[in-house]
Formats: structure tokens, C-alpha cells, sequence
């Protein structure tokens, strides 16, 4: 536990001058009892209203005290609790591959399926937005609270040619941060992002350490057009956005055809690990549509729950406004006065 105002703890050392103050006013009170004239109604007294009870109360508003110092100090804790996540980006692979059936009914449709049901699961406070790609990426429905709008940009999907995860990425990021110049445009074959001069005036952050928003990558992970994967995954990373990547399909892949053409499409998993593991984010593998839904489910909770410090003062501010109210009542019940 660390404090944000540690030098409120020498209100501390005022404790044991409270406590010094309060055994003088006993002595005192001792003395007085002295003039008493008959020492039997003093043994009574002491015993009946002045016994061990006596010290409850005051080492109760002791600890209060105690507790309110601390409070004072701002302490911060490691817990866990709801993330500050706002913004959750769905990118989602259209290309041709998608109509692979190694998942049932095929990839696109259970994919789908599982972003509708994921979709389902997230607080009201939350936008969504989405980004389909194939060999270019676009922004199918911006980041909103209307869950409609979202699941209608889903069901517009339209399987194209080729796959572009890393303009899926930078696309992504460029919804996130519209003031930033990225643009696909900037990191396609010859071009010098160094030109770009927001992209030259940006300075790296910690990876993972952007809490405001997050990106779903689902695809078959295999790029045949556009900027690299893990380039545009270091850009995330270097933003601080955490890349969640879902694998689509089987290992061994499947056979496919389309317009007189066919072609062996299988998942690429190395690739999606890589951009996961470069942003702090992790990768998931979906064998079928039961198992995308479980991993939608699985992100919603590592999403909304997160471990971090945070101050928790008010946690000691009502301990103390306990111990307050448990010393009154204490004094009430045995002393029928308050301290």
C-alpha cells in the first residue's frame, strides 16, 4: 500500500498524547474520589459504572482516530475493479476466406453470430464500434452506444478479396485517435511515415497502459495484401491499446472455391500470438461456434474487471464512522452518556 499525502501521518504522534491525556483525567478523577466519605459507596461505584467498561469507549474512539489519519493520508491499494474501458473496436475479416466452413455454418457466419452475442453482454456505457476488412479496411459503423446500429453494420458484411489485418489495426487506431494522422495510406509500400509529422511528434506510452478503449481483432490470420501485421501492431502498442486477437478456422485449414478459383486457406495462429503478445493484449483460438461465444464471454469479463491501484480512502473514512457510532452507542448503553 502506498499513500498520495504521506506527511499526514504525524497527525499520528497526536495518539499518544491523547492517550497520556486521557490517563491524567483518570488520575484526577481518582484523586477527587478520595474525599469521599464513605469508601463503600466509593468500592460501589467503581465497581457498578467504572470497571473495565469504562476504557471501551475511549480506545474505540481511539482506533477511529486512528483510522481517520489514515484516510487523511489517501491511501492506494492494488484491487480489482470495473475497468474504464469506453470504447471497444470489433475488427472483422470479410475476405473471401471467411466462407470457409471448418466452422459451422462457415467462419463469417459464426463469427457474426459470436460479435452479436459478445455485443449482448456489454454495459450500456460502452461504445462499440466496428471496422470490416478484406484488402482494405473501413469503418462499417463508428464507435456507439446503439447496440441496433452496431449488429446492422455486422449483417451488412459483404465477403471481398484479400485480407489486410494490419490496415484492420491502424484503421482501428485511427478511430481511436482521429487527430493523430494515421492513415493506411502512411505505411503501404514505400511510403515514409517519418513525413507524416503527427505521426513524427507522437511519443510512445507503455504498452496495455491505454484504459479508455480496446481492440478485437478476429480473423483467420492470414495478411496477403496491405501493411504488415505486427508493424501496425507496434503502432497499438506504442499507443497503448491492447489488441485481443481471435483465430478463426482449424489448423489444417480448408479447401475453398469461388468465381472458378480455389484455394487452401488455413489459420494462421503465430501471427495473431505476435500482435497480442506486442500489445499486452492475448490471443484466443476458436476450433468452432461454441467456442467463439465462450471467448466473447471470456473478453467481456477480462475486459470489465481489471487489477489496479487505485485510492481507497474512502474504505477508512467509514471504518472510522463506524468505530465513532460503536463508541457513542457503547457509552450510551453502559454509561447512559456519550464519553
Amino acid at each position: 500500500m502506498s499513500f498520495l499525502w504521506p506527511e499526514a501521518y504525524w497527525l499520528l504522534f497526536a495518539l499518544p498524547l491523547l492517550v497520556a491525556l486521557y490517563i491524567f483525567l483518570l488520575s484526577r478523577k481518582k484523586k477527587i474520589a478520595v474525599r469521599y466519605a464513605s469508601l463503600g459507596l466509593l468500592k460501589e461505584a467503581m465497581s457498578a459504572r467504572q470497571g473495565w467498561r469504562r476504557h471501551v469507549p475511549p480506545l474505540v474512539m481511539l482506533g477511529a482516530l486512528a483510522l481517520m489519519v489514515v484516510a487523511v493520508s489517501r491511501p492506494q491499494a492494488v484491487v480489482t475493479l470495473p475497468s474504464q474501458n469506453e470504447i471497444v473496436i470489433l475488427a472483422m475479416d470479410v475476405s473471401g476466406s471467411m466462407r470457409a466452413t471448418d466452422v459451422e455454418p462457415n467462419r463469417l457466419v459464426a463469427a457474426q453470430n459470436a460479435a452479436k452475442a459478445f455485443i449482448a453482454l456489454q454495459p450500456d456505457n460502452v461504445r462499440i464500434g466496428v471496422v470490416a476488412f478484406a484488402g482494405t479496411a473501413t469503418v462499417a459503423q463508428a464507435p456507439t452506444r446503439n447496440r441496433e446500429d452496431v449488429i446492422a453494420a455486422i449483417d451488412r458484411f459483404q465477403l471481398q478479396r484479400a485480407t489486410a489485418i494490419g490496415s484492420a489495426i491502424i484503421v482501428s487506431l485511427a478511430t481511436l485517435f482521429p487527430d493523430q494522422g494515421l492513415d493506411v495510406a502512411s505505411f503501404s509500400y514505400g511510403a515514409d511515415p517519418r513525413k507524416n509529422p503527427k505521426l513524427a511528434a507522437h511519443k510512445p506510452v507503455l504498452p496495455g497502459s491505454y484504459q479508455s478503449a480496446v481492440i478485437i481483432l478476429l480473423t483467420d490470420g492470414q495478411r496477403t495484401t496491405g501493411p504488415d501485421s505486427l508493424m501496425a501492431a507496434r503502432l497499438a502498442a506504442e499507443r497503448g491499446v491492447r489488441v485481443y486477437t481471435v483465430g478463426v478456422g482449424t489448423p489444417e485449414g480448408k479447401t475453398i472455391g469461388f468465381e472458378g478459383w480455389s484455394m487452401h486457406v488455413r489459420l494462421d495462429e503465430e501471427t495473431l500470438r505476435g500482435i497480442a503478445d506486442l500489445t499486452r493484449g492475448e490471443y484466443f483460438y476458436a476450433g468452432n461456434a461454441g467456442d467463439l461465444k465462450k471467448i466473447y464471454e471470456s473478453l467481456r469479463s477480462r475486459m470489465v474487471m481489471e487489477t489496479k491501484k487505485t485510492e481507497v480512502t474512502a474504505f477508512f473514512a467509514a471504518g472510522a464512522a463506524v468505530l465513532v457510532l460503536l463508541s457513542g452507542l457503547l457509552s450510551l448503553l453502559w454509561f447512559n452518556r456519550i464519553l
